[in-house]
């Protein structure tokens, strides 16, 4: 549901139909120049106007909405004038002039977002929603007109007022002739009993439907013999307003000459069948399925071949419970509310799901931690709520945010904006985006990085697009987890974008592989569950089974994050790049995510340091070798640099200042912490035994990571990347923890310093 604001200036008014826009939910545009206007409402088509009609010196109202109400897309547009509040000695102006310009209402100056919200909504529940059926009326008359059958709509004293072709064609007049006329100045055909026309009549007035069997005269002369059910429908007041006449030929020699007739009139000799069969069998071929089945051997092309099956799909009788729920479902859907409508789409999503009649594993929200690490971190092995549910409940808790979600990267509140100033810093505090966000910094942060690094313009996609994919993947991180949410996904996107801005690392890769990397570093962890792939493959899980307790994490992350972004073309990034660059994107991010599994840790830090980091230092050294490392020949260089990139931003935490780094290792703690006391609970293999609550050292945990798993891969990547201030970060860091250790403290600070 879109708005556009046009207004010259920006002013408490414009700002007032702003954020009733943002309370309501709607899109909203503005525009300062009549041009502009015009551009972007051809290019929006939105289903609500408000046009500044106050002041005349910066444009004139009514010329804008006259120049938009001479496009097509404004027929269903609903258009509002803002006008100032009349004087106390002036009499209220007319709103014949602003009818006659083209506007729909008038709203009187108030800068009152309720106000600008009040109306709005009543301009929706009233004018818009017509429109929306009168724009669904162009859909209903194509298809009568593309109908078989022949198709007579009259008013309520049997006016015609609509006539299919197949009614042209079967009755020999042009529409235009009947068009207009009462039914009762047409020719009759004196084959009917005396009695008839009063027996239909009778019954329709009613307000039953009729069937039988009627005779008609053609403009010719003719009379033919039709099959014929005529239905009242009701209107405002509980009154029949119209009849709806549908009739088809009945199945005799008179009307099969008749037919060849019809078919003579009407010029169309394109079809080569007996027209005698094709009337006569019409209405079969939706529903006779016998009829089809003894046709079949007759037409030899699969296409006719397919038509058997098809009709006996259709009319199967046996119909299961769940097909009865989505029908009733589907039937609820055509009177309701916009809003109810788009939830139950969501619900029919769901039920249609082949995870429907999985069972629901329960688990808590809160999450895992770190200490037998090589072992619990080195092997497989998820346990999970179904998918559906977190994704559902997700949604719902997105829509109640109080935060606006910005329409474009230049829409961001001010204080959200000011701290995005800072975001290619690597000191920037994703901790303080998450706060003024309410946990919702995925989002803002990628619309500021994607729009640095181009990506838009890359995929050829619109920043609207890209909005909605954000959303979507966001809304897929569980907040409820201590570490792995949005603000982890947000902090992996930050280094990424870092990464990218080194020197070496940007002069190997290419705009694909920059694009891939951040699009990796935003899904890597989507609909993570807060437990490891040891406690999932222990516990069985669905997902553990599904992919045969290998990268279990891994390839549901990717996986999901293709499903939710092309499943609605909405959010659908990639539906504008051709299919080779497709499937190249789409493999880079698929290895990138699969490289974050901690199985093959070592296997892709020494495969960079052997490829990258010692072919760079002899050539450094000015040795003979004369291989190029980071050249753009060597795509298995490339796609080592990207390993190890998304490597290191995924486990970067210590690498961060050191307030930033304690903040990482206490929610990394806690959601280990948790994932033991599940364990214990349920009577799983402990995989990592430290990380028990009641005696966990977090430092020594600290320690045992960085010796274990970050020392050498930061020195590789430094080696490569050139990153001073990280490795200085991380022996300070490092320092803190040993410090603790010494003095004997479990905790993340001193108690002096808590």
């Amino acid at each position: 549901f879109q708005v556009l604001l046009i207004f010259a200036k920006e002013d408490s008014q414009s700002d007032g139909f702003w954020w009733a826009c943002d309370r309501a939910g709607y899109r909203c545009n503005i525009a300062r120049t009549p041009e502009s206007a015009l551009e972007c409402f051809l290019d929006k088509h939105h289903e609500i106007i408000v046009i500044d009609h106050r002041q005349t010196r910066n444009f004139d109202a009514e010329a804008v909405c006259r120049s938009i109400r001479a496009t097509n897309p404004s027929e269903h547009t609903v258009i509002l004038a803002v006008v100032s509040q009349a004087s106390g000695d002036h009499e209220e102006a007319s709103v014949l002039p602003l009818l006659h310009a083209g506007f729909n209402r008038r709203f009187m100056e108030n800068s009152s977002i309720i106000a600008c919200y009040n109306e709005l909504i009543q301009i929706e529940h009233g004018e818009v929603r017509s429109q929306f059926k009168l724009r669904a009326c162009n859909s209903v008359f194509t298809a009568l007109d593309h109908c078989h059958e022949a198709i007579e709509i009259t008013s309520d004293d049997h006016v015609i007022q609509y006539v299919n072709p197949a009614f042209e064609r079967m009755m020999g007049y042009h529409k235009g002739e009947l068009l207009g006329k009462e039914l009762a100045e047409l020719p009759k055909s004196d084959k009917n009993r005396a009695d008839l026309l009063d027996t239909i009549n009778t019954c329709i007035k009613k307000g039953k439907e009729w069937q039988g069997v009627y005779y008609a005269r053609r403009k010719s002369g003719d009379s033919i013999q039709q099959h014929v059910k005529i239905t009242p429908v009701i209107g405002q007041g509980g009154k029949i307003r119209h009849f709806v006449s549908l009739k088809k030929l009945c199945c005799t020699t008179d009307n099969n000459k008749q037919i060849h007739k019809i078919h003579r009139d009407s010029g169309d000799n394109s079809q080569t069948e007996s027209h005698s069969f094709r009337y006569k069998n019409r209405r079969k071929e939706s529903i006779d399925v016998k009829s089809i089945s003894s046709r079949g051997s007759d037409a030899p092309s699969l296409q006719n071949r397919r038509y058997p099956s098809m009709a006996r799909i259709h009319s199967m009788t046996i119909e299961a419970p769940i097909t009865k729920v989505i029908n009733i479902i589907n039937a609820a859907q055509e009177n309701s509310p916009v809003t109810v409508a788009e939830a139950l789409d969501r619900v029919l999503e769901i039920l249609r799901t082949t995870e429907l009649y999985s069972p629901q594993l329960g688990t808590k929200d809160e999450d895992p931690h770190t200490s037998d690490l090589v072992g619990g971190l080195m092997t497989d092995g998820l346990r999970r709520l179904s998918g559906n549910e977190y994704v559902f409940t997700k949604n719902v808790h997105q829509s109640h945010s109080h935060l606006a979600m910005p329409i474009t990267i230049n829409d961001v509140p001010p204080c959200i904006a000011q701290l995005l100033d800072n975001e290619e810093s690597w000191e920037f505090n994703i901790f303080e985006l998450e706060a003024v966000t309410h946990k919702r910094p995925l989002v803002y942060l990628g619309l500021k990085v994607f729009s640095r690094f181009g990506v838009c313009e890359f995929l050829h996609c619109s920043e609207t697009t890209l909005r909605a994919w954000l959303q979507v993947i966001e809304a897929n991180y569980h907040s409820s987890n201590a570490y792995h949410n949005s603000t982890h996904a947000a902090d992996v996107l930050h280094a990424t974008a870092f990464f990218l801005g080194k020197e070496r690392v940007k002069g190997s890769l290419d705009q694909l592989d920059e694009v891939a990397a951040l699009i990796a570093a935003t899904v890597h962890d989507v609909d993570h569950p807060g437990r490891t792939n040891s406690f999932l493959c222990n516990a069985g899980s669905e997902l553990a089974v599904l992919y045969n307790d290998t990268a279990v994490l891994e390839s549901h992350h990717t996986a999901l994050a293709f499903q939710l972004t092309v499943k609605d073309s909405k959010c659908n990034i990639f539906k504008n790049i051709d299919r080779n660059h497709y499937r190249t994107l789409r493999q880079a991010i698929i290895d990138m995510v699969l490289a974050t599994e901690m199985t093959k840790h070592f296997e892709h830090v020494n495969k960079f340091v052997n490829s990258i980091n010692k072919p760079l230092a002899a050539e450094t050294e000015g040795s003979d070798c004369e291989c190029n490392p980071t050249g753009k020949n060597f795509p298995e260089n490339q796609i080592l640099i990207k390993r190890m990139m998304i490597k290191c931003a995924d486990v970067a935490n210590p690498c961060r200042p050191l307030d930033l780094c304690i903040e990482w290792a206490g929610r990394i703690s806690e959601e280990y912490f948790a994932q033991t006391d599940e364990e214990k609970r349920q009577g799983l293999p402990v995989v990592m035994p430290v990380f028990d609550r009641n005696t966990c050292s977090i430092p020594k945990s600290q320690i045992s990571f960085i010796d274990y798993f970050i020392t050498d891969m930061f020195d590789a990547w430094d080696a490569f990347a050139h990153l001073p201030a990280l490795m200085q970060h991380l022996a300070d860091n490092y320092k803190h923890w040993k410090t603790l250790d010494d003095l004997k403290c479990k905790s993340l600070r001193l108690p002096s310093d808590s």
